[in-house]
């Protein structure tokens, strides 16, 4: 389908449209087109096809009757037939452990990007309210840490075009696999109009530990902490089937071990006439250690097989800044609304210029990078970056000089993080004889171990150990 630069996507052209909400190098989760979400890379590395069982609904009352619709517009072919994984996850079986594909939708749906903002407006004739969800995360030119904060923000509009008093129920409803790692344990406990998902880790891999927060706005929430505990997917049929009822379920967490698969929020609400409401959902995480490691050497090792410090790896600048996901979702909590408009200013001038359409898409789309796993942010406050990403991995690791100093976007807006790969590259990327690698180690120190040999070469010589 034909798309005007600049302009709304729709129909076909929603197929592979996912809009990057995280901060820099803070790990990102994506807005698919259609509303959905996609593309959760929490763990310091890109996860492409990682969807989360995640999901916004709304059921409203029509008389006697009620209609139950995600918030989200039609899924793509490619998704239903993708071969998912094995077994029950399989597109055979519908991928339906994980997979929120049968649920019934909008019908239709457009996307619109006004970066750091995305925005999807849903449509549909059996629905009597008009539909609109922006998503993003803290954007702010100059201002390097306010912009690598592990959070978004997924807003939900709802305004009531007709004559008459609307009643319905939204909710927001997720299970907590996606945290899943190799630890034993995951755990859900609610907060005051949220939940938080824990995955534990422990001395043989710290890099498993992960909070993830849900809250919402609305002063009226009710938060269900408690999913129903059984086989196959009764739990998430549980939680849909209190979509289709109109049910709003409050309950706290299983009292063994704060064990569970999920939870939900609900939010009861009557528009009159020409009324609006916006409904808040903020997220944000915590993942502070990881397994990314690239060129020197495990300070306990000295060759031998041992088990690495967990600060011989990378860890994200946030894990310095903030002691765990009580402090984080604190402070996007209270901040969210200065940290909206300062990110309002930025796209705002980005979209008001009489460049055309096609420049300010291509800047626009181009941005979109910073906020993926290409970029990672270590807790000292320096930059380090792929080439660009694959599906589950970084590609082309080191800040390569032939690729990240011909770029523009972050020594103009963030100049602060720029100087840093500087000061890497003529300082512990340059040997003594003056010889400069064009990778970096990570986490970035003496180029040593994997990239030694690199000295070795003459100068002006591009070979690479």
């Amino acid at each position: 389908m034909s798309h005007t630069f600049n302009d709304s996507y729709s129909g076909e052209n929603l197929n592979y449209t996912a809009f990057p909400m995280g901060g820099l190098g803070a790990g990102m989760i994506c807005l698919d087109g259609t509303g959905t979400f996609s593309h959760m890379s929490l763990h310091h590395k890109p996860q492409i096809f990682h969807e989360p069982y995640m999901y916004a609904a709304i059921s409203v009352k029509c008389g006697g009757d009620r209609i139950a619709r995600l918030l989200a517009g039609p899924t793509p072919d490619w998704k239903i037939f993708f071969p998912w994984g094995t077994g029950f996850d399989s597109a055979g079986n519908g991928g339906h452990f994980n997979k929120i594909y049968g649920l019934p939708r909008f019908r239709h749906a457009s996307f619109r990007s006004r970066f750091p903002f995305g925005e999807v407006c849903l449509e549909d004739k059996a629905v009597p309210l008009s539909t609109v969800i922006s998503g993003w995360s803290p954007f702010l030119p100059g201002q390097a840490d306010e912009s690598s904060l592990p959070v978004a923000g997924v807003e939900y509009a709802f305004s009531n075009p007709t004559g008459q008093c609307i009643e319905f129920i939204f909710s927001f409803h997720s299970k907590n696999h996606f945290l899943q790692r190799e630890s034993p344990g995951l755990h859900v406990r609610g907060v005051e109009k949220g939940f938080v998902f824990s995955q534990p880790g422990n001395s043989a891999r710290p890099q498993d530990q992960a909070d993830f927060c849900v809250e919402c706005s609305h002063p009226d929430t009710k938060v269900n902490a408690a999913w129903f505990r059984g086989g196959w997917s009764d739990a998430q049929t549980a939680a849909w089937r209190s979509v289709e009822k109109g049910e709003v379920i409050e309950a706290q967490a299983h009292p063994q071990d704060a064990s569970g698969s999920g939870a939900s929020l609900y939010v009861p609400v009557a528009l009159a006439p020409g009324q609006s409401v916006k409904i808040v959902i903020r997220m944000s995480w915590y993942v502070p250690f990881s397994d990314v490691y690239f060129g020197g050497q495990h300070s306990c090792c000295d060759g031998a097989k041992c088990d690495p410090n967990p600060e011989d790896f990378h860890q994200p600048w946030y894990a310095g800044h903030f002691s765990g996901i009580e402090e984080i979702r604190r402070y996007w909590r209270h901040q969210y609304d200065r940290l909206r408009l300062e990110s309002e200013k930025f796209s705002q001038a980005l979209h008001d210029t009489d460049m055309p359409p096609e420049m300010i898409e291509a800047v626009s789309a181009n941005l979109s990078i910073l906020k993926s796993p290409t970029m990672l942010r270590q807790k000292d406050g320096r930059i380090w970056a792929y080439e660009g990403c694959s599906d589950t991995t970084g590609c082309c690791e080191g800040s390569c000089t032939h690729v990240w100093n011909y770029a523009q976007a972050v020594a103009h807006l963030f100049p602060a993080l720029e100087r840093t790969m500087r000061e890497t590259e003529f300082g512990p990327s340059q040997s003594d004889s003056g010889h400069q690698t064009f990778r970096a180690a990570l986490p970035i120190g003496p180029q040593e171990g994997f990239w030694a040999g690199v000295d070795a070469a003459p100068m002006g010589s591009s070979a690479e150990s």
